[in-house]
């Protein structure tokens, strides 16, 4: 019995660090994201304020 359990700890600590680093990776995803989003718009409204002044 204490070959079982121990053998389900070691599984239960192995899902986890594949969760762990399946949310590692999502937020790194939506960070990438978010800053190509905040380039494109200050791009756009960089140019959108430099016309303005010409």
């Amino acid at each position: 019995m204490t070959d079982t359990s121990e053998a389900n700890k070691e599984r239960n600590r192995e899902i986890a660090r594949n969760e762990e680093t399946k949310q590692i990776t999502g937020s790194v995803r939506v960070s990438s994201w978010a800053v190509a989003a905040a380039f494109i718009i200050g791009g756009i409204l960089f140019t959108l304020g430099w016309l303005s002044l010409r």
